[in-house]
């Protein structure tokens, strides 16, 4: 019986498919040793949420039965170089670092809000309702921020310096304060972003108490004579007092 013999392909293909399939090898390696992101959250997580969604009980059953008075909490302004979802270190006074693989789970400024109007919804039991539509009898106070220095120093510090101020909705009325605190912080991101975490309860501290003095010098306001529809007159009481390391 006779065989045929078939023709050896061309040298250069086999060459050429083996190549082709030794690069496709090396992608997928590439591809399963890339890197992983990490996120990182200023909100409350990680070992003390158990402890969180214990405490949040009371705080619902309080706010949900029609609060004194109401928060608006307005988007917060941070430095451009920082308004990126990677974390920005220091490396030194005139040099940054984009971490890649170092990630907030949302933009800085969405951080900071959400972290502040939790802090302060706990600490003076109502409701915020930016965004929201509220009965026009309530009292509201506006809590509006702009974050002008948010400093990452690895094994150091973390430092958030802010102007922040609280506006008697439907009044003349508005407290304006600088909040500056840096918190020393170990090494690893985990504690450079709790440093954070910690410097913004400070901070929260100090607008809870402005928006608590704003409550309390409310009724000592009277109404402007000045023409129809013309706001309430407030006397705004002073800042109240620091609290934190400042720098």
């Amino acid at each position: 019986m006779m065989f045929a013999r078939l023709p050896r392909p061309p040298r250069g293909l086999v060459r050429g498919a083996a190549y082709v399939g030794a690069l496709a090898g090396l992608v997928a390696m590439a591809a399963c040793s890339s890197p992983t992101s990490r996120f990182y959250t200023l909100g409350d997580g990680g070992t003390v949420s158990a402890a969180a969604s214990v405490s949040a009980a009371p705080v619902s059953a309080r706010t949900s039965a029609a609060p004194a008075w109401l928060i608006e909490v307005a988007p917060i302004d941070v430095p451009p170089q920082v308004a990126k979802n990677q974390l920005v270190v220091q490396t030194g006074p005139t040099q940054v670092q984009v971490l890649e693989q170092e990630r907030w789970a949302s933009l800085p400024g969405d951080e900071i809000r959400r972290a502040l109007s939790t802090s302060l919804t706990q600490q003076l039991g109502t409701i915020d309702v930016y965004g929201t539509a509220y009965p026009d009898a309530v009292p509201v106070y506006r809590v509006s921020m702009n974050v002008q220095r948010f400093e990452s120093w690895p094994g150091s510090h973390a430092l958030i310096d802010a102007v922040w101020s609280v506006r008697a909705v439907r009044s003349t009325a508005v407290m304006t304060c600088r909040s500056v605190v840096s918190e020393p912080v170990g090494g690893g991101y985990d504690a450079l972003v709790n440093g954070h975490r910690l410097a913004l309860q400070q901070i929260s501290l100090q607008v809870a108490a402005g928006v608590k003095a704003m409550a309390v010098a409310a009724p000592q306001g009277r109404a402007s004579s000045t023409g129809k529809g013309a706001g309430v007159v407030v006397a705004v009481p002073a800042c109240p007092s620091a609290v934190g390391t400042a720098s």
